[in-house]
């Protein structure tokens, strides 16, 4: 199936200065004319700066991306998205000691309509991210008396989004959500788009459901406490972006991928923002992944692999999803689906990026295919895969491939 899908004409605006894209981002004119997503202002009393917004366009499921400075603390838009009596807010040991939890509780009881918050700390990191941890947040809702009339709040990166998520989708068999992500990965990608679950012993990702929140309120301030490791993985996945279907942004990250790097306000937000429109507009188009939103997990077959083969939480996210890139770069090449200079671009953007770009020495052949086999994406026993193919922003979701290119990948990367 191609990447494209259907598009419709769409005016994209900046935050404040009623620039578009287009005049921000040299060569994005073509981009624009097919952008389904829109972007406008949104005027806050309270926060630093007007914060734009990226409308997920689901119907009766619709909700909005609040983008911009200053929002954690803005209770104003966060309110006006926790329209319950009672919130459980939801996050990480890293977070609380950060003092975010403390300031999204304040934010939260601000209101002239009192709300009554609870709060659930969990342990940080994708090896937490199971049954037996999600089980903390039901326990905790259970004994504070929660009712299907509240709201969990996401407060974090990718797993506790992808947790709070499924566990509002199965507590009393659901309750609202809103997402306040915290990680460059949480804030364009896994905070996007309703999915949410826990991984399995035997697979990432395997337990979940597909949940939509109410509103996703992106603080990108959150982002100078993030570590560099992490902050640096989440940029891989803005890559993907620019590989899978925007070419211009994939120019863009190439010429400003040391401003992102040393955290540059406007450059966070310009490519956060960016991002959350491909993802929206995929979103709006594919919502249960039958078939265009597929792509947006170029490399990530692979890469899940990694994850799962190493034991979670040895390598980043980001950092798998990197690997696996080059890797699906390289059999796009093998395949003669593009040309070389793609894969070298690929490669050296994700190595400015910080990013490996080649195979953790742990993982054997046979360990790619045994995990593979169980990918989310394989039907009837067939593995598919996210491949790059015509020109940069262009991609195929197929099973139908020669597997010894697959092969020749393997036998490039894996070092045994």
């Amino acid at each position: 199936m191609s990447a494209r899908g259907v598009r419709a004409p769409v005016a994209v605006v900046a935050r404040d200065t009623g620039k578009t894209c287009a005049q921000r981002c040299p060569g994005v004119r073509s981009m624009i004319a097919r952008r389904r997503a829109l972007v406008t202002p949104r005027a806050s009393s309270t926060a630093k700066e007007a914060a734009a917004t990226v409308r997920v366009d689901l119907g009766d499921r619709s909700y909005p991306i609040l983008i911009g400075s200053g929002l954690l603390d803005d209770g104003v838009a966060l309110r006006e998205h926790v329209t319950s009596s009672t919130a459980l807010v939801v996050t990480n040991e890293t977070i609380a000691k950060l003092g975010y939890l403390e300031r999204t509780v304040k934010a939260l009881e601000g209101g002239d309509t009192k709300i009554r918050v609870e709060t659930v700390v969990l342990p940080d990191g994708e090896e937490h991210k199971n049954l037996d941890v999600l089980n903390m947040v039901y326990t905790r809702a259970l004994e504070t008396r929660l009712d299907r009339g509240t709201t969990f709040v996401a407060l974090g990166g990718g797993v506790i989004g992808d947790m709070t998520g499924y566990a509002a989708a199965s507590y009393q068999r659901g309750v609202k959500f809103v997402q306040i992500p915290t990680t460059v990965m949480a804030m364009v990608d896994s905070s996007v788009g309703g999915k949410t679950g826990v991984n399995h012993a035997l697979g990432k990702n395997m337990i979940g459901a597909f949940y939509q929140p109410e509103c996703v309120l992106i603080d990108i301030d959150a982002l100078q406490t993030l570590p560099d490791r992490e902050f640096a993985s989440g940029i891989a996945e803005v890559v993907k972006y620019g590989l899978i279907r925007d070419g211009p942004f994939f120019e863009w990250l190439e010429a400003n991928v040391d401003k992102l790097l040393a955290r540059d306000a406007d450059a966070i937000v310009y490519a956060v923002e960016r991002s959350c429109i491909n993802k929206a507009e995929v979103v709006a188009a594919d919502e249960k992944e039958g078939g265009v939103r597929a792509t947006l997990n170029l490399g990530h077959t692979f890469g899940h692999a990694i994850e799962t083969g190493l034991g979670y939480g040895e390598w980043l996210h980001g950092e798998a999803v990197s690997a696996g890139m080059c890797m699906a770069a390289d059999m796009s090449l093998r395949l003669g689906w593009i040309d070389s200079s793609l894969k070298d671009r690929t490669i050296n953007l994700l190595k400015k990026c910080n990013t490996p770009i080649e195979v953790p020495e742990e993982m054997t052949i046979q360990t790619f295919m045994d995990l593979m086999a169980v990918d989310k994406k394989a039907a009837n026993g067939k593995l598919r895969l996210i491949l790059l193919k015509g020109p940069l922003g262009e991609c195929v979701f197929t099973g139908d491939f020669d597997q010894t290119k697959l092969r020749e990948t393997l036998d490039a990367y894996v070092k045994k």
